[in-house]
This record gives structure tokens, sequence and C-alpha cells, in this order.
């Protein structure tokens, strides 16, 4: 058994070996909100935090997760920022086809704690990473932003 910790709790997998961490959350955690769209790093859509820095689950061996900390879209959404980005995105009619919401949501929570007052060039830079083919982005970023001035105005926690 292999030990790490996926959202706060530590959990063990029976295997790590050569697979991919996408995979772990899928499969044996049943994480599903991660989303599995281009499995080469390009969509975003996979995006997770690992030890606080957004990655690409489906980049990253399992193996690189043990003694770190993953947190996935199930918890960022849970808390005071992703909470507000989420109904923000859906009050802006950003999501849509919602295979990148949950990458665009916890990048987007990611950029909101490290830099609570975003302007429009740090959102589109942090979410360059992230494809969309439905919505053109303008309600993402215009969400992003709704968000930042929310979390700013409530002095929630970054």
């Amino acid at each position: 058994m292999t030990r790490f910790r996926c959202n706060g709790e530590d959990r063990q997998v029976g295997r790590f070996d050569e697979r991919l961490l996408i995979d772990v959350l899928r499969e044996d955690l049943r994480l599903t909100g991660t989303k599995l769209g281009c499995g080469t790093g390009d969509c975003g859509a996979c995006t997770v935090l690992l030890d606080g820095r957004p990655v690409n689950s489906c980049l990253v061996y399992a193996v690189e997760c043990v003694a770190r900390e993953v947190e996935t879209v199930e918890r960022v959404s849970q808390d005071d920022v992703g909470r507000i980005l989420a109904e923000e995105l859906v009050a802006a009619g950003a999501v849509q086809c919602g295979i990148c919401t949950p990458g665009v949501l916890v990048m987007a929570t990611s950029l909101v704690r490290s830099n609570p007052t975003p302007d429009r060039a740090d959102i589109e830079t942090a979410l360059s990473g992230n494809l969309c083919r439905c919505t053109g982005y303008l309600s993402i970023v215009g969400a992003v932003e709704a968000a930042a001035r929310r979390v700013a105005d409530q002095g929630e926690p970054a």
C-alpha cells in the first residue's frame, strides 16, 4: 500500500508504480470531478493542486505524490474562494459542456488564493493553459474578476 494525502485525508492506494495521478484519483479514489481531456497536458481539464501548486494530473505519476498533498476540484469547490468562484462561473454562463470547468475552477482558485486582487492580465495568464471550446473565455475571465472582487470585499481568507 502506498500512502499520500488527498483533500486533507491520508489515503492508501494499492499500487502506484507507473500509474498517472489522474488514474489513481478517478479509478481508485472515485474522485471523478477531475476530467481527462487531452491526456497530453495541453487542455488543463485535469488540473489539481499538488502542494498548493497547479499541475496537470495527466502528466504526474502518482508515485510523485507520496508524502505530498493533492487537492482536487472536490475539495477546492468546498472552500470559500472555490465556492465563490463556482457561483460566479455559473452566474456568468461560463459553464457549458463542463469538461473544462473543474480545471478552470482549480486554476482560478489557486490564482485568487495567491493573488486576491488579480487584474485581467493575471487572470488571462493563469487560465492560458485551460482550453474551453464553448464559452469564448470572456465569461470565464469575467467570472474570475467578479469572484476576486467578492473575495476581496468579503475579506474571505485566500
